[in-house]
């Protein structure tokens, strides 16, 4: 009879412990999905605000329409990749098609506020500065963002590779990082006016 006891006491121990580590893995991987969701809310963000930028150097910019489409093409883009990776957070492909996206953005963003440098009255008109300013803090919100949705994808995928969660992890597929791909993404978009 002792023994049946030690042996139920133990199989109960043994259920707490697989329960314990089941759900550590689906709250890490919700943790993921909402620090994703953090980035994708500045994403849109930074979309938002750049057919507004578009749209008030295009009547200073006339000769630079290639530029103008370049923004408006990149911002299409990035938006479709951040419709696919908000769909399914952590995914490798949908993350690095999201990064490289993101990343076309940004040195479209670059070459636009490059070329409104060459033009005095846009860099002193007041609607485009409080757009540049808005558009640097949404970078910066950016960052935040992606350190955030970083920690808990290691936090994830550390999880369920180490023991003993790697025992439970066959129903958590690793989650993708959110990582720069080239290297003139690290640069920030310089907004200077």
């Amino acid at each position: 009879m002792l023994a049946f006891l030690v042996l139920m006491g133990l199989a109960a121990l043994a259920a707490f412990v697989a329960i314990s580590i089941y759900n550590g893995l689906v709250t890490r991987r919700n943790g993921y999905k909402n620090a994703f969701a953090q980035i994708d809310v500045q994403l849109k963000r930074r979309h938002d605000l750049v057919p507004n930028l578009v749209e008030t150097a295009k009547g200073y910019l006339k000769h630079e329409r290639q530029t103008l489409e370049a923004v408006v093409a990149a911002r299409a883009a990035a938006s479709t990749a951040a419709q696919a990776a908000a769909a399914n957070p952590g995914d490798p492909k949908t993350m690095q098609g999201l990064s490289a996206a993101e990343g076309a953005l940004t040195g479209s963003l670059s070459r636009l506020l490059a070329v409104a440098e060459a033009y005095p009255d846009l860099k002193a008109n007041q609607t485009m500065a409080q757009l540049m300013e808005e558009l640097s803090s949404t970078e910066n919100r950016i960052a935040f963002s992606r350190q955030a949705y970083n920690d808990a994808v290691m936090s994830y995928n550390n999880a369920r590779e180490t023991f003993p969660g790697v025992l439970l992890a066959a129903g958590f597929p690793a989650a993708q990082l959110f990582e720069v791909e080239a290297p003139a993404e690290r640069e920030a978009v310089k907004v200077s006016f």
